[in-house]
């Protein structure tokens, strides 16, 4: 019992440099989305589920390792916990399965963990990266949503006519053009509120602009 004890002691170490290194992944995931401006992880909520997510996946597989009967036992307990959190699109769905995967590679090897934290870094911040050198071309990777962080920089615009500049702009999202009233109405989500300002300075004095309205994000 005395050298079961001392094998648990010297065991606590690594295991909390493990659980360390995990919430800290967990941080780093959450900042980087933050950075990109996906204010959706800028939460109370999101910013625990993100430190916790990684541990907790680790300690489970962890505990059920080399032991079928402790596994089959901690499938039903926790075939008793429902998630009932909407999830907002699939890239959050994507996050949650990144932040699981982080706890359960490390019980397997660490390097794992390391390389994964690593490829999702680059792949949020790459994007958000090109998508700016895109714009400055003129081009664009992806078009903004109501499920991304930008849903408040958004601007609704009526023109007379169709405006054939709206129309070909790469943050349009919805329009409506009404032949009875030769009346155009356009939808245009941007990721930077200054954009979004500098847009509608543009059209401000186009005889063609009938009115808008701006919802910005603080």
């Amino acid at each position: 019992m005395l050298y079961s004890l001392m094998q648990f002691i010297e065991l606590i170490p690594s295991q909390i440099t493990i659980l360390l290194f995990l919430a800290v992944c967990g941080l780093f995931l959450r900042f980087s989305l933050v950075y990109c401006g996906q204010y959706w992880a800028n939460t109370y909520h999101h910013l625990a589920t993100y430190m916790l997510l990684p541990c907790i996946a680790f300690v489970i597989t962890t505990v059920i390792a080399n032991n079928i009967a402790l596994s089959l036992g901690m499938i039903g307990a926790l075939s008793i916990v429902r998630f009932r959190h909407p999830v907002r699109s699939p890239f959050e769905l994507t996050i949650f399965f990144a932040l699981i995967t982080l706890g359960i590679s490390a019980s397997v090897n660490i390097k794992y963990s390391l390389l994964l934290i690593i490829l999702a870094f680059i792949v949020v911040v790459g994007i958000f990266i090109f998508q700016k050198l895109f714009k400055n071309l003129g081009l664009s990777l992806y078009q903004p949503s109501f499920t991304e962080g930008s849903s408040k920089n958004m601007l609704n615009i009526k023109t007379k006519g169709i405006n054939t500049e709206i129309e070909k702009n790469n943050n349009l999202s919805n329009s409506f053009y009404s032949k009875e009233t030769d009346i155009s109405e356009y939808d245009l989500l941007f990721e930077d509120r200054y954009e979004a300002q500098n847009f509608i300075e543009h059209f401000r004095d186009s005889g063609s602009l009938i009115s808008y309205r701006s919802s910005f994000e603080d």
